[in-house]
């Protein structure tokens, strides 16, 4: 496995500046900022377990939260060490983000022109020349970023007024000629704009002063998390589950025995929504904390005993931890044509994780109207899909064929052969006698895991899927997108975790077991800077969901309404 990101000596602590970073940017280089280091990654790309996309999300920006996150949050030592061999550089004082071209940003290449450099520098964004047509904002809505619709603002604490020079990339600037010309914004961008204007008001000001304290403070917690002993993982919480897995799988076994098939189906689903909990820990190494070990424990519960792929999970799930509820690109709210927790879905997004259209069609029109009734039906049935995708990113090979992950596809598929023997083959179709019982188990079983997806769904549909653009530090964008469901301690084992997904966000690793402690400290951390912490319990947070999913419906039937009276006037038009 390649660990140098370029053959031959080079300084590596040499300064870099934005502009020369963003010269190689424009070369197709993939460089992050971490720690002031410069790291150019395109030899890791192909290597990393978690995806080349996770990494692409980050490129051109400052990504030393969402990488280390603090300590052992993100990545482990070993593996941040490695990284340090892909230092090319480094740069100085506090760096101002680009956006990554995945997400739409256009870089201009270097030029070693030092007047032109020595501007180029300092600029904000803005272009006021006629050149602007060559560097105009990728075709994505303009209201992606709050500095694209709105690059002076005034703050929505102290109201002073605040310059948000945006990256060279965002292009979030139009020159005075353009913006006399603007059009009126649509229903929906002006919907967007409300959003938008609504988490200003609502969370710290984008100023760096504000940000900067914000993101101090977040790594001081992490230092004292880590003083405290809450990364340390007491394994005698996991015998306690292992106990409990093997008293349901024991369950499931005698009814199927006893030939009560449709209890039997119960407690395998029962048995399924409690693996997925343990699978999770494991996927973000919050069990041993060693790469291996927590990958082979992963992959044996997700896939040997639930025919799932924790690769593929491992893919979408790392992605959705970078550019978490961003409509265009967080893989975990991209539910069209069956959901939508936005209205930008109208617009038939990209989705740059799929690498598709998400084309909002006749089917998406009338689902989404009614979304917020078939929300719990559809997710009893949400299995089916999982297994699909799974066996999508097996079959096609989607992730990492070298380096330490290579032997991660063949163990899955392993693994895949192994449960179908098992449940498809072993209890379904030789335990159970007829057709209409094995249709009874299967759907029984099935369904049984539906309110897991609920509990996945919870922490973010009813959450803001605004972009506060590149300034917005990690933590504040974690907890502006997450709420975290309030629950008894004696029912955590039924939420495995879940209910602590703003504090998840911040410090994946931390073992669940560990949250519930961890939760205190970061309710003083969000009274400390200012950022609200949203808890609701768990009847409340599904009131939020649906309503959530309500008021979209509501506004794709006007939508749809606006659509067809245009149609009519149309076709009279043309008599």
């Amino acid at each position: 496995m390649p660990l140098n990101s370029s053959s031959g000596p080079m300084d590596k602590n040499v300064v870099l500046s934005r502009r020369q970073i963003e010269g190689l940017i424009a070369d197709g280089k993939t460089i992050v900022i971490v720690d002031g280091k410069a790291l150019k990654l395109d030899a890791w790309l192909e290597y990393h377990p978690g995806g080349d996309k996770s990494i692409k999300h980050v490129v051109g920006r400052d990504a030393t939260d969402e990488i280390n996150g603090h300590l052992e949050s993100f990545h482990s030592l070993e593996t941040r060490k490695r990284m340090a061999s892909f230092q090319i550089g480094r740069v100085e004082g506090r760096w101002k983000n680009f956006l990554p071209p995945i997400q739409g940003g256009r870089f201009r290449p270097y030029t070693t022109d030092t007047e032109l450099l020595a501007e180029s520098d300092h600029w904000d964004g803005s272009f006021q020349d006629s050149d602007s047509d060559t560097t105009s904002a990728p075709g994505t809505p303009i209201f992606d970023a709050a500095e694209r619709s709105n690059p002076t603002r005034r703050s929505a604490r102290g109201g002073q007024q605040l310059r948000e020079s945006s990256s060279v990339s965002s292009m979030s600037s139009m020159s005075s000629m353009e913006q006399k010309s603007t059009p009126k914004l649509s229903h929906m961008d002006a919907r967007t704009q409300q959003e938008i204007e609504l988490d200003l008001n609502k969370y710290p000001p984008l100023d760096p002063i504000t940000q900067d304290d914000i993101v101090r403070r977040y790594r001081q917690l992490g230092q004292f998390i880590h003083a405290e002993g809450l990364y340390q993982c007491h394994y005698t919480d996991y015998m306690i589950e292992v106990c409990r897995y093997a008293l349901l799988f024991s369950l499931c076994l005698m009814f199927l025995r006893l030939g009560w098939y449709s209890v039997s189906g119960l407690f395998l689903g029962l048995f399924w929504h409690q693996l997925v909990f343990t699978a999770h820990d494991a996927g973000h190494m919050g069990i041993t904390h060693n790469f291996v070990y927590d990958t082979v424990i992963g992959v044996v519960i997700a896939d040997f005993l639930g025919g799932l792929s924790l690769g593929w999970w491992k893919r979408n799930h790392n992605v959705h931890h970078i550019v978490t509820n961003s409509p265009e690109h967080d893989p975990d709210i991209e539910h069209v044509p069956f959901f939508a927790v936005s209205h930008r879905f109208f617009g038939s997004l990209r989705s740059t994780f799929y690498d598709r259209i998400m084309t909002y069609d006749s089917v998406a029109r009338y689902a989404v109207q009614y979304q917020h009734f078939l929300y719990y039906p559809l997710l009893m049935l949400g299995r089916f899909n999982l297994y699909v995708l799974s066996w999508e990113f097996l079959l096609r090979g989607l992730g990492p064929r070298k380096g330490v992950a290579w032997w991660h596809r063949w163990f899955e598929i392993a693994g895949h052969i192994f449960f179908w023997t098992w449940f498809g083959y072993g209890i379904v179709y030789r335990s159970i006698p007829d057709a209409y019982g094995r249709f009874v188990f299967v759907m029984i079983s099935h369904m049984v895991t539906g309110p897991l997806h609920v509990q996945i769904t919870l922490s973010h549909f009813a959450m803001s899927t605004a972009d506060l653009g590149m300034h917005e530090s990690f933590p504040q964008k974690m907890l502006r997108t997450t709420m975290d469901v309030d629950c008894p301690a004696w029912l955590d084992f039924l939420h495995g975790g879940l209910q602590f997904q703003a504090i998840h966000h911040l410090y994946p690793r931390i073992p669940r077991h560990n949250l519930r402690r961890t939760q205190r400290l970061v309710q003083d951390f969000c009274n400390e800077v200012g950022i609200p912490y949203a808890l609701y319990g768990f009847v409340d947070g599904n009131k939020q969901v649906v309503g959530r999913l309500a008021d979209v419906a509501r506004q794709a039937a006007i939508l749809g309404q606006c659509q067809r009276a245009v149609a009519r006037e149309g076709l009279a038009a043309g008599h």
